[in-house]
């Protein structure tokens, strides 16, 4: 499928099969892109992606799930060779196959797939080498890093024609820090906040840098006198001013923060610019907490701000911001920091030709004001009634059948609607150029990154700020990053009260952690016993859990590669260390108590964010299953609890109908007395008349007088029986109605019975499992000891 530069090849119409060709200027008025776990919008965010570039437009991928780094896995060819080592061999497990036979049969169905889209290896190897693909780890050093700390640089621009701009960069990046130190502030009446914002403002006026530690140092002692028109001591006593600088000089002094502080700066221009091949940046953010998220995604797109008012005027699209999993970030009653440049970004972008695509579950997670600026709307398969009404609601003209059709959606199937043509298509997205692995592990972005990593090992570091004039001011201090320890023959000192142990080779679980039992060459890791706490009143669920791991290595936030689970127990360790031990430890301050509450709190954010027990659900009859019930106990509870409901509906089902049956039989029972009444009647008439007829026809006889007396008597009598003939077959007619009615009103009662049945026991089939998570409140960290590791 070869297209113009421009048009974006997402997929083919589901009626027609014609190619879907979205336009590139059509994203200027941005995007977003709705569909629940399942719907295939990853996918179809991705063919986006691969068509921009393709295109030559620069992106900037902020992906919090880890697998957007996907897009980078380009194999024209598509060979088992080349799919092997992205083969997940659990699932080649689950399949009974190899990891090899998996990656022939992979690798068959997706030359398939790719050809029946049109798809050739030419298109894939030209996507390949034309893009630059890099993978920033803010907070790591696995990719790209970023030095999003460690320098504060002011932007280049005129403080006269830019001041709104540039006071729009300083609240994101003053929102951020204090969002990364726990502090909450308003950018409008907070002091923190405002203090902040006037010490970076100070500096970036005389057109200097700061750091992190310099606006640290400026806390207590700002360059200046007053805010506002109050004096600074009034405004934000010391005392306060010294409280918020000791709370981010732990921030700054936390070992794990020392990532923070190395790799590239935040340089939008060098992240997206170039003259050679199409950046693809890519901002991985798997291994962070939401918190630290938050941060970054702030601080990034402040920066984006600032640097797409530096860009000319143009109604062409030159750069793509795509944000992944979006929810948190732009909701629609909350105030996170990262709200304010992201509509920002939706309101203003179009203007230098910067699109924006948000990418979400449930269309309920984002903001109005976002919803009402994107101009593309990508919908597929949603999750309830109250997502679809958003979309109704939200795309204005009120086209006919969308609700119909958004109902009807099936699995890779999307409705695509522009505002500026007002229609709607569906369609079936393409297959990805990339292979779609999933999210990578550390370990994945470290190779894939390697490249790049060495070519920035030559890089100079930015030099120390200067302090801004300020008449009779102290500089202060910026304290230097410490260099990492060398090994040592002596143990290090640990914090009072952490119990330090060495790992026995015979525990059954070394090599899973990646212990060199020849080496005496040694690197901490933590043992750690929990106490978890799994708390669902609507599930009535309280079950309480004792959990056990083992983290290593201690180089910072935890990630979820650095857990292993494993019961541990005395045999796994020893208390002396062994013969020619030596310690490395880096910047790891095993000795400072502050570093294992951070150990501890990391560890519950990583419970929080991976550990849960599942139960079973019954919405219909508002059933959960007990922690550890299998669903088959579970499916016979549903079942006995069904036919418990069953019997008493029934119960009153058949009470109802007794009644009106009834009342029915009572009506029928008349109705046989009367036509009984009837017929006894009729047949007296009827003797009375042939007897009366024969007396008076031999009087006449006798008497010699047959006049019209007599025949007018026989009339009458006739007339008579008649009557009683029909009032009688009339009252026949009557019962059998009611006994029509009775048959009737018996077969409505056993299609009613039958109903009530398949409707109770489709309730007890309606299951689903439901994941039960933890809260932080619900976990408590019992035990962690210092555990020393024999390393290559």
């Amino acid at each position: 499928m070869d297209t113009k530069k421009g048009q974006y090849y997402i997929g083919t119409e589901s009626d027609s099969g014609d190619a879907v060709l979205l336009k590139a200027s059509s994203l200027t008025t941005h995007g977003v892109i709705f569909g629940m776990t399942g719907s295939g919008k990853t996918g179809l965010g991705v063919n986006l992606l691969e068509e921009a570039l393709l295109s030559g437009t620069p992106t900037l991928i902020l992906d919090p799930k880890g697998d957007m780094g996907n897009i980078m896995l380009n194999f024209p060819d598509s060979s088992p060779e080349d799919l092997e080592p992205w083969m997940d061999a659990a699932k080649a497990k689950r399949k009974g196959k190899t990891v090899t036979e998996l990656a022939a049969k992979e690798s068959a169905e997706r030359r398939e797939d790719l050809a029946g889209d049109g798809i050739t290896p030419e298109r894939i190897a030209r996507f390949r080498d034309g893009t630059d693909f890099r993978i920033y780890t803010p907070g790591s050093s696995i990719g790209i890093g970023m030095n999003v700390l460690g320098s504060l640089e002011a932007p280049a621009l005129d403080w006269d024609v830019h001041a709104e701009t540039i006071r729009d960069e300083i609240e994101g990046l003053v929102s951020s820090i204090l969002v990364l130190a726990g502090v909450k502030s308003d950018p409008v009446s907070g002091p923190e906040h405002i203090l902040l914002s006037m010490i970076v403002e100070t500096w970036w006026r005389q057109g200097k840098n700061l750091d992190l530690a310099t606006l640290v140092g400026q806390i207590p002692k700002p360059p200046f006198r007053k805010l506002g028109v109050f004096d600074l001591e009034m405004f934000f006593p010391e005392k306060n001013r010294m409280k918020l600088a000791l709370q981010l000089n732990t921030l700054l002094a936390s070992p794990a923060m020392a990532s923070w502080l190395e790799g590239e700066p935040v340089d939008i221009e060098r992240m997206l610019g170039g003259d050679g091949k199409t950046p693809c940046a890519v901002i991985y953010m798997a291994h962070l907490g939401e918190t630290e998220r938050q941060f970054v995604v702030t601080l990034l797109l402040s920066k984006v701000v600032t640097w797409m008012r530096s860009r000319p005027g143009t109604g062409e699209l030159g750069a793509l911001i795509y944000m992944d999993e979006c929810f948190g970030y732009v909701p629609p009653t909350a105030e996170p920091p990262s709200k304010k440049p992201i509509l920002t970004i939706l309101k203003q972008a179009r203007a230098f030709g910067v699109g924006m695509v948000l990418v979400t579950q449930n269309p309920v997670d984002i903001d109005y004001k976002a919803m009402s600026n994107a101009g593309t709307w990508i919908v597929g398969r949603l999750q309830t009634e109250n997502d679809k009404r958003r979309v109704l609601d939200g795309i204005r003209g009120g086209l006919p059948d969308l609700d119909a059709r958004l109902s009807n959606l099936e699995k890779r199937q999307f409705l695509l609607y522009q505002a500026k043509k007002s229609e709607q298509v569906i369609l079936h997205r393409r297959h990805p150029m990339c292979y779609r692995f999933g999210p990578f592990t550390r370990a994945q972005v470290a190779a894939l990154m390697a490249d790049h990593k060495a070519a920035l090992a030559a890089a100079e570091p930015p030099a120390s700020p200067a302090e801004p004039d300020q008449p009779g001011a102290a500089t202060p201090a910026t304290p230097a990053v410490e260099d990492v320890n060398a090994p040592s023959a002596i143990a290090p000192p640990v914090a009072e009260g952490v119990e330090t142990v060495y790992l026995d080779p015979a525990a059954p679980w070394a090599k899973a952690l990646g212990a060199d039992l020849t080496s005496t060459r040694l690197a901490p890791a933590a043992a750690v016993t929990v106490q978890l706490l799994y708390d669902d009143t609507r599930a009535g669920v309280n079950h309480a859990e004792t959990y056990e791991a083992v983290v290593f290595p201690l180089d910072g936030i935890i990630d979820a590669a650095d857990v292993l689970d494993v019961d541990h127990d005395d045999r796994d360790f020893r208390t002396d260390p062994p013969a020619g031990a030596t310690y490395e430890l880096g910047n790891t301050k095993l000795q400072n108590k502050t570093f294992w509450s951070s150990l501890s709190s990391d560890l519950k954010n990583h419970l929080v964010a991976h550990r849960n027990v599942t139960v079973f659900k019954c919405p219909p009859l508002k059933l959960y299953s007990r922690v550890g019930e299998s669903e088959e106990a579970f499916a016979a509870r549903c079942v006995a609890a069904a036919d418990e409901l069953s019997d008493q509906a029934i119960a009153k089902l058949r009470t109802t109908y007794a009644r009106r049956i009834g009342r029915l039989e009572d009506r029928i029972s008349a109705a046989d007395t009367r036509v009984r009444e009837l017929e006894d009647d009729a047949s007296a008439r009827t003797q009375s008349e042939l007897l009366s007829g024969v007396g008076d026809l031999l009087g006449a006889v006798l008497s010699g007088k047959f006049g019209s007396s007599t025949l007018n008597k026989a009339a009458s009598r006739r007339t008579a029986s008649r009557k009683a003939k029909a009032r009688l077959k009339a009252a026949r007619e009557r019962h059998d109605a009611r006994q029509q009615d009775l048959e009737e009103l018996e077969q409505e009662f056993e299609d009613a019975l039958i109903a009530l049945q398949e409707k109770h026991a489709a309730m007890a089939e309606a299951r689903e499992s439901q994941d039960i998570g933890l809260e932080k409140s619900d976990i408590r960290v019992a035990e962690a000891k210092l555990v020393w590791v024999p390393v290559s």
